[in-house]
């Protein structure tokens, strides 16, 4: 008789991005409203790729990243709240990375190569606030490998999740991140979460945040379930939402590998919020490869991670948050839900 395989154990129970040897994480945090920007940073480069599901993206310098164009690598990605305001915090970033000797050599200096995305986080106190370029040079300044600060910080500040009944019912969103390691190579991310839908803990299957009973109440409605009972979600200008992500290995990748990994994280992202990628979202995900481990490895188990992490990211983000008070209106956080973790 065959004794029965043990369980393989399990992976560790957090981690970060940073833990991905060449990627470091820099957040700002507008102390006058909540918004802001984070940076994560690969000075000896990255090969890159991008997936975009949401239907009202923000976006820059993304096309580069197809695997049939011409640039190889990238130098950083940057996240930011303000809407389109908030692409200008890539010019603070590139300003930061030629000052320190990073970026694509050409005949005539450096040229750092930085994809962005921004979510809407403007209806969170004064809209005239937004991150600019001296909030993107000031996230590459306070970058390092220590483990990023998660919640109410960075392009996660003024982020906000289950708005599909009205923003006066969602709660308090925020940014994360997570990170495991196989056979040598760690696959980490970190994830910013503003989503129309709810938030939903993969290992429970329970809704953590989103839309709530009413505005006043601590009690989750269950917009999943709400919709499907023929609940109205209430009407919202596309582009108010969006959660932004990058998924981070140290393993060796080819650009179309990158490319790849940016399109199974967004299962990380199905696993972890309900609905997600609508009309009203601009849902991307980003890929890095450092290569620093010197090795390679499948990528059935390379995607199997970046899904996992990608939702583990969601999770501690959401987890991480706290609660917010703008003029009359009070958005909680899961930790005033008082639920079980």
């Amino acid at each position: 008789m065959t004794p029965p395989t043990p369980a393989p154990p399990r992976p560790e129970a957090h981690g970060s991005i940073t833990q991905v040897a060449g990627i470091e994480v820099g957040h700002f945090t507008d102390t006058r409203r909540p918004t802001g920007c984070t940076v994560i940073i690969a000075r000896g480069g990255a090969v890159a790729g991008v997936d975009v599901r949401g239907a009202a993206p923000g976006t820059r310098e993304t096309d580069l990243l197809h695997p049939s164009n011409l640039v190889q690598q990238i130098h950083a990605i940057t996240l930011a709240g303000g809407s389109a305001w908030g692409l200008d915090t890539a010019g603070g970033v590139m300003q930061w990375l030629e000052e320190n000797g990073v970026g694509l050599p050409v005949h005539y200096g450096l040229v750092p190569i930085i994809p962005a995305a921004v979510l809407f986080d403007l209806p969170v106190g004064n809209p005239s606030i937004r991150p600019n370029a001296a909030a993107g040079y000031a996230a590459c300044v306070a970058a390092s490998h220590n483990p990023p600060d998660e919640g109410n910080v960075g392009a996660g500040a003024g982020a906000l999740v289950g708005k599909i009944f009205g923003i006066d019912r969602a709660m308090k969103g925020g940014i994360g991140s997570a990170s495991v390691t196989v056979n040598g190579v760690t696959i980490g991310a970190i994830v910013a979460c503003n989503a129309l839908g709810d938030v939903v803990d993969p290992a429970t299957g329970k809704v953590i945040a989103g839309a709530r009973t009413a505005a006043n109440d601590l009690s989750l409605l269950d917009g999943r379930q709400a919709l499907l009972a023929g609940y109205t979600p209430t009407p919202v200008l596309a582009g108010t939402n969006t959660t932004l992500g990058v998924v981070a290995t140290d393993a060796i990748l080819t650009k179309v590998q990158a490319h790849r990994l940016a399109q199974v994280a967004h299962d990380g992202l199905a696993r972890s919020i309900n609905p997600v990628h609508t009309m009203a979202d601009g849902d991307t995900m980003f890929a890095m490869g450092t290569g620093k481990s010197g090795k390679t490895l499948g990528m059935t188990t390379l995607a199997t991670a970046a899904a996992e992490v990608t939702a583990r990211a969601v999770v501690r983000a959401i987890r991480a948050a706290r609660g917010i008070t703008q003029g009359n209106v009070n958005w909680p956080a899961a930790c005033d839900l008082n639920q079980p973790d």
